[in-house]
Protein backbone atom coordinates (compact mmCIF):
# COMPACT_ATOMS: atom_id res chain seq x y z
CA UNK A 1 0.00 0.00 0.00
CA UNK A 2 1.24 3.16 -1.00
CA UNK A 3 1.47 6.71 0.95
CA UNK A 4 -1.20 9.17 0.37
CA UNK A 5 1.33 11.46 -0.52
CA UNK A 6 4.97 11.70 -0.94
CA UNK A 7 7.44 13.36 1.53
CA UNK A 8 8.60 16.62 -0.42
CA UNK A 9 13.03 16.20 -0.02
CA UNK A 10 13.04 19.92 0.75
CA UNK A 11 11.19 19.93 3.70
CA UNK A 12 13.50 18.74 6.78
CA UNK A 13 12.94 18.62 10.22
CA UNK A 14 14.60 19.27 13.59
CA UNK A 15 13.62 18.61 16.82
CA UNK A 16 11.47 21.68 17.23
CA UNK A 17 10.88 22.79 13.95
CA UNK A 18 9.91 22.09 10.36
CA UNK A 19 11.50 24.31 7.86
CA UNK A 20 12.35 24.70 4.06
CA UNK A 21 14.40 27.98 3.72
CA UNK A 22 16.29 28.57 0.63
CA UNK A 23 18.13 31.39 -0.58
CA UNK A 24 19.75 33.06 -3.38
CA UNK A 25 22.95 34.49 -3.31
CA UNK A 26 25.32 35.98 -5.48
CA UNK A 27 28.69 37.63 -4.95
CA UNK A 28 30.70 39.76 -6.90
CA UNK A 29 34.84 39.68 -7.13
CA UNK A 30 35.96 43.36 -6.09
CA UNK A 31 35.65 46.30 -8.42
CA UNK A 32 33.93 43.42 -11.01
CA UNK A 33 37.64 42.18 -11.88
CA UNK A 34 36.75 38.90 -14.12
CA UNK A 35 39.25 36.96 -11.83
CA UNK A 36 37.75 33.30 -12.45
CA UNK A 37 38.13 30.76 -15.11
CA UNK A 38 36.34 27.71 -14.83
CA UNK A 39 38.89 26.01 -12.90
CA UNK A 40 38.79 28.83 -10.27
CA UNK A 41 34.73 28.36 -10.39
CA UNK A 42 35.24 24.54 -10.22
CA UNK A 43 37.38 24.88 -7.41
CA UNK A 44 35.08 28.02 -5.91
CA UNK A 45 31.98 25.56 -5.91
CA UNK A 46 34.07 22.56 -3.87
CA UNK A 47 34.90 25.70 -0.77
CA UNK A 48 31.64 27.25 -0.76
CA UNK A 49 29.94 22.98 -0.73
CA UNK A 50 32.09 22.30 1.99
CA UNK A 51 31.25 25.47 4.22
CA UNK A 52 27.76 24.78 3.37
CA UNK A 53 28.19 20.97 5.07
CA UNK A 54 30.16 22.42 8.03
CA UNK A 55 26.51 24.63 8.70
CA UNK A 56 24.40 21.43 7.61
CA UNK A 57 23.14 23.99 5.25
CA UNK A 58 22.94 22.18 1.36
CA UNK A 59 24.32 23.91 -1.93
CA UNK A 60 21.91 22.89 -4.31
CA UNK A 61 23.01 24.86 -7.44
CA UNK A 62 26.29 26.78 -8.00
CA UNK A 63 26.95 28.65 -11.00
CA UNK A 64 29.01 31.69 -12.07
CA UNK A 65 31.36 33.98 -14.49
CA UNK A 66 34.58 35.44 -14.29
CA UNK A 67 33.23 38.50 -12.44
CA UNK A 68 30.31 37.05 -9.96
CA UNK A 69 28.73 33.80 -8.77
CA UNK A 70 25.65 32.58 -8.13
CA UNK A 71 24.21 30.00 -5.44
CA UNK A 72 21.37 28.42 -4.36
CA UNK A 73 21.53 27.21 -0.07
CA UNK A 74 19.49 25.22 1.73
CA UNK A 75 19.84 26.15 5.45
CA UNK A 76 18.57 25.20 8.62
CA UNK A 77 16.79 28.60 10.65
CA UNK A 78 19.24 28.53 13.64
CA UNK A 79 22.23 29.91 11.20
CA UNK A 80 22.18 33.10 10.49
CA UNK A 81 22.12 34.08 7.12
CA UNK A 82 24.61 36.41 7.00
CA UNK A 83 26.76 34.44 8.77
CA UNK A 84 26.54 31.86 6.18
CA UNK A 85 27.75 34.59 3.77
CA UNK A 86 30.79 35.56 5.55
CA UNK A 87 31.95 32.05 6.09
CA UNK A 88 31.34 31.28 2.21
CA UNK A 89 32.68 34.82 1.14
CA UNK A 90 35.83 34.13 4.00
CA UNK A 91 37.11 30.82 3.24
CA UNK A 92 36.19 31.33 -0.32
CA UNK A 93 38.36 33.83 -0.89
CA UNK A 94 41.17 33.01 1.22
CA UNK A 95 41.97 29.32 -0.04
CA UNK A 96 41.03 30.89 -3.92
CA UNK A 97 44.09 33.30 -3.42
CA UNK A 98 46.10 30.87 -1.96
CA UNK A 99 46.17 28.12 -4.91
CA UNK A 100 45.39 30.97 -7.55
CA UNK A 101 48.31 33.20 -6.49
CA UNK A 102 49.32 33.80 -10.23
CA UNK A 103 46.02 34.37 -11.44
CA UNK A 104 44.18 36.60 -8.65
CA UNK A 105 45.78 40.18 -9.41
CA UNK A 106 46.29 40.90 -5.64
CA UNK A 107 47.55 44.54 -6.26
CA UNK A 108 44.67 45.42 -8.57
CA UNK A 109 41.97 44.29 -5.83
CA UNK A 110 43.63 45.37 -3.09
CA UNK A 111 43.66 42.69 -1.39
CA UNK A 112 40.25 41.74 -1.48
CA UNK A 113 38.94 38.55 -3.50
CA UNK A 114 34.68 39.71 -3.07
CA UNK A 115 32.85 42.70 -2.98
CA UNK A 116 31.80 43.66 0.74
CA UNK A 117 28.53 43.71 -0.19
CA UNK A 118 26.03 40.68 -2.00
CA UNK A 119 22.65 39.74 -3.07
CA UNK A 120 20.49 37.39 -0.66
CA UNK A 121 17.06 36.41 -2.29
CA UNK A 122 14.44 34.03 -0.16
CA UNK A 123 13.01 31.66 -3.13
CA UNK A 124 10.69 28.72 -2.94
CA UNK A 125 7.56 28.18 -2.01
CA UNK A 126 3.93 29.95 -3.06
CA UNK A 127 3.95 33.43 -4.31
CA UNK A 128 4.02 36.05 -1.45
CA UNK A 129 0.56 37.35 -2.53
CA UNK A 130 -0.91 33.83 -2.20
CA UNK A 131 0.63 33.51 1.61
CA UNK A 132 -1.02 36.97 2.17
CA UNK A 133 -4.17 35.55 1.08
CA UNK A 134 -3.92 32.85 3.15
CA UNK A 135 -3.64 34.70 6.22
CA UNK A 136 -6.41 37.12 5.71
CA UNK A 137 -8.79 34.08 5.36
CA UNK A 138 -7.73 32.97 8.35
CA UNK A 139 -10.75 32.29 10.96
CA UNK A 140 -10.73 34.53 14.37
CA UNK A 141 -12.93 32.68 17.01
CA UNK A 142 -15.42 34.72 18.17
Amino acid sequence: MSPRWEPNPDIRRGRTVVYNLHAHLVFVTKYRRGAMDDEMLTRCEEIMRKVCEDFSATLTEFNGEADHVHLLVHYPPKIALSVLVNSLKGVSARRLRTEFTARVNQAAMHGHFWSPSYFAGSVGGPPLQVVKEYIEQQKRPD
